[in-house]
């Protein structure tokens, strides 16, 4: 059925689209000219041919007009700032079809451009209104259901929609995750919160299609499903040809995905309900029953611009615009309505009207409704703290027998050997902690059978194998795609970045993804995790700037993500439990940086002296989130605050110092790099005459600014001060690194500089 576009006279050419879309829909009704059918009974097919009976095409038309009214009511009311977003889904109604054709159990990680599936996912659960919801979230509203007035999201908690916010291909990967975890939950015997053959649901754009982090989802689904593994998911590509100004060249999307080996693909015509529904149907159903990666390709549309402030005429021609709008999926569907004799006209226009009143009524509802209006308001959900059952759960040690059964006997337990050095000492709490939750998981590049490029996973494959422990792709974004679609489906994932520089490659998945779904889903979906990263300087015989990696301020820039460095083994067995018990009762997104150039060391002062070797600590001790180490806690002289390689470096320049100086040097490791404990660095800077801090980060953005402001704003900015810090550069190979790095002479240099200074009276 082809639609003749409405001629637009040339003073109309500055007009709103938006309310030449609106004229459009209605002229066209009223002026219809066509044979109408007998009117079918509500299990025939709409239109002869058609799998969609009259019924579905009566209730997913009128999720269209819902959809369309949201954003029509939005462009006018954003105006008068009732409310605050404008990106809309108008051309892209037909994904309708996919939600009708899928459960409300498919967990779906939508697109902004997705109105038509919400209202349509709002019929799977009684007593649901997505009117009077989406209004809320338009308006900010602080008694939205999905984000609690933290931003315009699709997101429904009963409904199993994460909310996304503005994705552009990022949350491809955590989709994909999401659909293994379904299949790996199962294998595992672990409890999933949906049914056993649940997919997930993944909806973008074409333009979004050619992003990286795309690309990389696909990749890894087809690597997946290459290996006869299940994946099922169903990537949703909703075609309407441009990204906001930019065209796709025509069939790339087909060009590009139509004929990829183990990512399956199908065609469906998403402005046409009736044709398109049995289209939809077979993808939705291959991937159910194959389980396998399915590429949905739906034809869409994109009219009245890409946003409220995306003036169209200004970029395109108006023959093109009437084109588009001609196009628009609600024409045809009122042509099907209109042709099966299902509505007439009368009918179809006062559903068009009545639909509006009730989108531009809630919304005037929603913006009388009250909006956050405080710093505590805005944060609470993002990052929960409950300390006393944190505490609790990572002291927990109801789980002797399994511990026996995982290290052999009970005189093999590790609190009962001599002491060891930090790999080592990690090595056993992972063990510890895969003994004590059953749900939990590590993966990574080379982490199974060769135990990691340090060893630090050695045997744990063996002890809980391939379900539990596991080799990935080289693909950092797909190792944190993984972790949240396992956290999505209940489980405790422990992923591995092999180096901290390579944590850069895949920054987003925990910045704008994982640690951002608390805080814009008002803390009714978590994902929690506790992410391992092999770190920092210092390594000898090796490294460059990937290897020899200090630059922690990617991760400090990450609100809600808790990130604790340990330099000695028994810290880091107290604090994993700690971080594990953050992730399983708040919900936490955690990552923990093991010190590289530490993991073997034995020593601190002389070779041979066991300085740096530590005792295990039994299961039912655990730190207290920001709780600092303290050595030699009655020294005034002189205060180091380090973390890390720095650690031991300034215990060694500690004595050097009392043997130079005469001072007694109190050295503090922070432990926790995020959040910062100021009010711990304020309380040592103000018992002490003189303060160093030694930050092997770089000079610029390192962890030492945030220590120095802590001492400044806690009252002791005024006393003697040195900051010991890498320069702002790349680390380069061999013994060349050290050069940019502090060293314990710079430390002693340091003290040397301050001396006579801060003297008490």
């Amino acid at each position: 059925m082809s639609v003749t576009p409405v001629a637009i006279p040339p003073r109309m050419r500055g007009v709103n689209r938006a309310e030449i879309c609106d004229v459009n829909f209605q002229e066209f009704v009223r002026d219809w000219r066509g044979q109408a059918d007998a009117k079918p009974s509500a299990d025939e097919s709409i239109l002869e041919g058609s799998e969609l009976d009259a019924r579905g095409f009566r209730e997913l038309f009128e999720s269209q007009l819902i959809s369309r009214h949201l954003d029509l009511m939005a462009r006018v009311l954003r105006v008068q700032n009732k409310v605050f977003y404008t990106i809309g889904s108008s051309g892209h109604e037909g994904n309708a079809m996919v939600a009708r054709l899928t459960r409300h159990t498919d967990p779906a990680f939508l697109h902004y451009r997705s109105g038509g599936f919400m209202a349509e996912r709002f019929r799977k659960l009684p007593g649901m209104d997505p009117i009077t919801d989406s209004a809320l979230s338009f308006a900010a509203s602080k008694d939205d259901p999905a984000s609690g007035g933290r931003h315009k999201v699709w997101g429904s908690k009963p409904l199993w929609v994460l909310p996304q916010t503005s994705t552009i291909a990022s949350h491809l990967p955590k989709a994909f995750g999401t659909a293994v975890a379904i299949e790996q939950a199962r294998r595992m015997g672990c409890g999933l919160p949906i049914p056993d053959d649940s997919i997930a649901i993944c909806s973008f754009g074409d333009a979004s299609s050619n992003h990286a982090t795309a690309q990389t989802a696909f990749n890894a689904a087809a690597w997946t499903a290459y290996q006869k593994l299940p994946a099922p998911v169903l990537f949703v590509c909703e075609d309407n040809g441009i990204g906001i100004s930019v065209k796709t060249p025509t069939d790339w999307i087909a060009r590009n995905f139509r004929n990829r080996a183990d990512l399956d693909y199908f065609l469906a015509d998403g402005l046409d309900l009736a044709e398109g529904y049995g289209q939809v149907r077979a993808a939705v159903e291959h991937c159910r029953r194959s389980r396998r990666p399915t590429f949905l390709h739906l034809r869409t549309t994109r009219i009245m611009g890409h946003a409220g402030t995306d003036f169209e005429i200004e970029w395109r021609s108006i023959e093109e615009l009437c084109a588009v709008e001609a196009s628009d999926p609600l024409l045809r569907s009122a042509g099907i309505a209109l042709e099966s004799g299902l509505m007439s006209k009368d009918e179809i226009l006062a559903l068009y009207e009545d639909t509006r009143k009730r989108c531009f009524a809630a919304a005037e509802d929603a913006d009388r409704r009250p909006r956050l209006t405080s710093l505590q308001d805005v944060m609470a959900p993002l990052a929960p703290y409950t300390p006393q059952a944190v505490n609790a759960e990572a002291r927990r040690s109801d789980y002797a027998d399994r511990r026996v059964a995982v290290f052999g006997d009970d005189a093999r337990l590790p609190e009962k050997q001599a002491p060891k050095h930090l790999a080592i000492q990690i090595n056993n709490a992972l063990h510890d902690l895969f003994a004590k939750y059953p749900e939990a998981l590590l993966f990574g590049e080379d982490v199974a059978q060769k135990g990691g490029v340090y060893t630090v996973t050695k045997g744990l494959h063996k002890a809980f194998g391939n379900r539990r422990v596991f080799n990935t792709l080289l693909d950092e974004t797909i190792i944190l795609g993984l972790a949240q679609g396992y956290a999505n489906m209940g489980l405790l994932p422990f992923p591995e970045i092999q180096y901290l520089a390579y944590f850069h490659n895949a920054c987003d998945q925990i910045r704008g993804e994982a640690a951002s779904l608390q805080f814009f889903s008002n803390d009714q979906y978590r994902n929690p995790m506790v992410l391992r990263i092999a770190s920092l300087g210092y390594q000898r015989g090796f490294g460059g700037h990937f290897h020899n990696d200090n630059s922690i301020t990617a991760l400090r820039d990450i609100p809600g993500l808790v990130v604790g460095c340990a330099s000695r083994g028994d810290d880091a067995a107290m604090m994993l439990r700690t971080l594990a018990a953050l992730a399983k009762v708040d919900g936490r997104v955690c990552a923990f940086l093991e010190p590289i150039a530490l993991y073997m060391a034995k020593d601190l002062h002389e070779a041979g002296d066991g300085g740096w070797l530590t005792t295990y600590p039994a299961p039912d001790q655990a730190l207290v989130l920001g709780d600092e180490r303290v050595y030699n806690p009655d020294a005034t002289d002189c205060l180091i605050v380090s973390f890390g390689n720095g650690v031991p470096m300034s215990l060694r320049a500690a004595r050097t110092i009392e043997q130079q100086l005469g001072w007694k040097v109190r050295v503090v490791d922070l432990r926790w790099l995020v959040p910062l404990n100021e009010a711990a660095i304020a309380k040592h800077a103000a018992q002490c005459d003189r303060i160093i801090v030694v930050d092997e980060g770089r000079h610029s953005a390192g962890v030492g600014e945030g220590v120095i402001t802590a001492i400044t704003e806690g009252g002791s900015g005024a006393k003697p001060l040195k900051r010991v810090v890498g320069a702002d550069t790349f680390t380069p190979l061999a013994g060349a690194a050290f050069l940019v790095i502090p060293s314990e002479e710079e430390i002693v240099a340091a003290a040397q500089s301050l001396a006579g200074a801060g003297k008490r009276k």
